[in-house]
């Protein structure tokens, strides 16, 4: 099974640290919470993170300086998250390495989005070969095959792109909307009824019962997730 991905937070309030790890983990995401720059490097070094959440003002060494640092080392997205509104602060914070700009007080739900949207680009930039795996559904998407308790499953675009979403994040809820913003191009008219039509017919193509699930499951008010009954 594809295992979390895990955010470093760094943000000297622990309002912020508290609300931004609460967010994260709902969302399916393992998150470390630095309080200073030191901190945060300590937890860089000793762990695989996939993403940086990082204030700009910090006790001990300013966000700028961590970024320089973090980007002698590698190309993990960070996003910059500070009081600081002036264009002027935000061309520089990207200058030197930022791949996103967050001003306090923010959303946290367009944050999560931000979250997402980075360690997408990432995925599509640096490993465009990948097995997402639950159980004996596997889907390759570089091949962008399915193979379901070692049998190929032929799908349409649209239910392979549902799939491969709600398999990217197997401790993810996806709503509706959520799922039809992964499958509609710009000329796709559709509803979200249409994405139960699309879950019903790929729950019937990998053997899947929605009475009782083995692979997908529904969340009933919230939307779909990977995962059978508990």
């Amino acid at each position: 099974m594809k295992g979390k991905q895990t955010v470093l937070v760094v943000d000297d309030e622990e309002k912020i640290l508290k609300l931004m790890k609460s967010y994260l983990e709902i969302n399916g995401y393992t998150a470390l919470c630095a309080k200073n720059g030191r901190e945060g490097m300590a937890f860089f070094e000793k762990n695989p993170v996939s993403l940086i959440l990082l204030d700009l003002m910090l006790p001990d060494f300013s966000g700028e300086e961590f970024c320089r640092r973090i980007r002698e080392m590698s190309k993990i997205p960070i996003i910059m998250i500070t009081a600081k509104i002036e264009e002027a602060d935000i061309i520089h914070g990207l200058k030197i390495g930022a791949d996103d700009y967050v001003t306090k007080p923010f959303s946290p739900r367009q944050l999560m989005a931000r979250v997402e949207a980075a360690l997408r680009r990432t995925a599509n930039n640096e490993n465009p070969h990948q097995f997402l795996q639950y159980n004996d559904l596997i889907v390759d998407t570089e091949q962008r095959s399915v193979k379901c308790n070692e049998k190929t499953i032929i799908l349409t675009r649209d239910e392979y792109n549902i799939l491969t979403l709600l398999m990217s994040r197997q401790a993810k809820i996806f709503t509706r909307d959520e799922i039809l913003d992964a499958v509609k191009g710009d000329d796709y008219d559709a509803f979200d009824r249409t994405i139960d039509a699309h879950i019903k017919k790929l729950r019937a193509k990998i053997g899947d019962d929605s009475k009782s699930p083995k692979y997908i499951t529904t969340v009933y008010g919230m939307g779909y997730r990977i995962g059978g009954n508990p």
